[in-house]
């Protein structure tokens, strides 16, 4: 039976492949499958829990979940690895190499961002808020600004460094901001990318600094 079901994963995955040398055909070999950039970019500041994955890419199923996961696995894009001692849990990280494909999400992310059809309104994970700042900091804007930003989404914290019109991102506990921004990672964009009020979201320190902030990610044009 184990024998059986392999034989029918490989058949698969060769009727994927493109009889075609160029990278791009091959990247949708290892990329093109649905859900699987989205995995990758859930990865892409940090090992992650199957059940924390599951949460955050609403819709999909455990089943789809655990294939696209061990796909990735097979192609050296994710692994497993199991936290030290105390929490001594398994979770699932981007390899070095699939890191290196965390730019190329997000910039496809900007560009389909410009979509007529893209809904800004959706709900978003922690981790695309997030890379939708680094994605879309306007280094104009932030221009002789140096500032430490943290931000709280019920369980998940990040702290961001703002310097040379560049965004630095660490995952872990907010500390030493000059500003901190909590609530849902929906609401939280929704302020910083939709113009909602700063009063639907707890805001904490410089206030000057959180407004001036907000106004550093314009959402790129529309076509048409």
């Amino acid at each position: 039976m184990k024998l059986e079901k392999t034989t029918k994963h490989r058949q698969k995955e060769e009727k994927r492949r493109f009889d075609d040398a160029c990278g791009l055909a091959h990247a949708l070999e290892l990329l093109g499958e649905r859900w699987a950039m989205l995995v990758l970019r859930e990865l892409a500041y940090g090992p992650r829990r199957f059940s924390e994955l599951k949460a955050d890419l609403q819709g999909i199923s455990a089943n789809v979940l655990t294939q696209r996961l061990t796909e990735l696995e097979s192609r050296g894009l994710v692994r497993k690895v199991r936290l030290p001692p105390p929490a001594s849990v398994q979770v699932y990280e981007a390899s070095e190499w699939g890191l290196e494909a965390v730019p190329t999400i997000a910039a496809l992310g900007r560009w389909a961002a410009r979509s007529p059809l893209h809904d800004p309104t959706l709900r978003m994970s922690h981790v695309s808020v997030i890379m939708s700042l680094q994605t879309l900091l306007s280094p104009e804007l932030a221009d002789g600004l140096d500032a430490r930003v943290g931000f709280r989404f019920g369980e998940a914290d990040y702290v961001t460094t703002l310097h040379r019109g560049r965004l630095q991102v660490e995952r872990g506990e907010v500390h030493d901001c000059d500003v901190v921004f909590t609530g849902a990672p929906s609401a939280i964009a929704a302020v910083i990318h939709g113009g909602a009020p700063l009063e639907t979201i707890d805001v904490e320190g410089d206030m000057a600094l959180a407004k001036r902030f907000r106004t550093l990610f314009p959402l790129p044009p529309k076509i048409g």
